[in-house]
């Protein structure tokens, strides 16, 4: 598909990529889907789009919003046709989070997670650093925060309560 004659296609993965950074996660809507590592894959194939998608937790109950925008923001640019396949191997983990997310996070004070490919057990949390204040002197409240992704710290230098996002 051509805006002009002469020029050559403008629906391409890269310009379906940067319309996709407009997909916020519902639960954290400073942050991209792109950002978090959640897009996998684009194949652009004329005007036929397919965007393979993970989710953060199979469980997350935004999934339908986010493939729906996904859906609606690749339409903008053109495709006739959009489809949006889940994918759950391998699974999403948190190592696929760029800084620029782990920076909002920070920002919204949520402790981004520490890398995921050490042993998933409480030791990941030992340490962890205040998204307020950068101490590490913190303690987790509850492993159940306000979404299945998130637990509960608090810091005991600035007082501060703070989320954490689980590592994966």
């Amino acid at each position: 598909m051509n805006d002009r004659p002469g020029e050559g296609p403008t629906l391409t993965r890269e310009a379906v990529l940067a319309a996709l950074e407009a997909v916020k996660d519902p639960e954290i809507p400073t942050v991209s889907i792109v950002d978090m590592g959640m897009v996998y894959e684009v194949r652009v194939d004329g005007d036929t789009v397919e965007v393979a998608f993970a989710p953060t937790f199979v469980g997350c109950p935004a999934l339908h919003v986010m493939e729906r925008e996904i859906i609606e923001r690749v339409q903008a640019l053109g495709a006739r046709q959009v489809s949006v396949r889940r994918v759950y191997r391998p699974p999403w983990t948190s190592d696929r989070m760029n800084e620029r997310a782990r920076q909002a996070l920070r920002e919204l004070g949520i402790a981004p997670p520490q890398p995921a490919s050490r042993e998933i057990t409480m030791v990941l949390f030992e340490g962890l650093a205040c998204p307020f204040c950068g101490s590490k002197d913190t303690q987790m409240e509850n492993l159940f925060g306000p979404t299945s992704c998130r637990a509960l710290f608090y810091c005991n230098a600035c007082r501060q309560p703070f989320e954490a996002f689980k590592p994966l």
